[in-house]
């Protein structure tokens, strides 16, 4: 069983392609970490200010631990002045499916 999360993060009016690049750059870094599965990211081009983030991880303590890297730190206060908010589905266990190495 895996832990995943997803939603958006909102960027202030003009900056959702400067949000993206810090959140690219994140999952490029997510390579180094294994207990990271899965870590994408997307916009919906009609919406002008929101990038989704769809995460799959070995544990819900997983994911909060990788919060606390340096890497993820420094990229965390480069985005925090842009970010006007946040919305987060409801978590989910995974089970099983396509793409998840047992």
């Amino acid at each position: 069983m895996k832990y995943s999360i997803n939603g958006y993060i909102k960027a202030i009016p003009e900056k959702r392609k400067e949000l993206l690049g810090y959140l690219l750059e994140a999952a490029k870094e997510m390579n180094a970490v294994e207990s990271c599965h899965v870590y994408i990211v997307g916009v919906n081009n009609e919406e002008s200010d929101n990038v989704y983030v769809y995460e799959v991880w070995d544990s819900e303590e997983a994911h909060k631990a990788s919060l606390s890297l340096p890497v993820f730190q420094l990229l965390i206060q480069k985005a925090r002045p842009i970010i006007a908010g946040l919305e987060s589905y409801p978590a989910l266990m995974i089970y099983g499916g396509k793409g998840l190495k047992e």
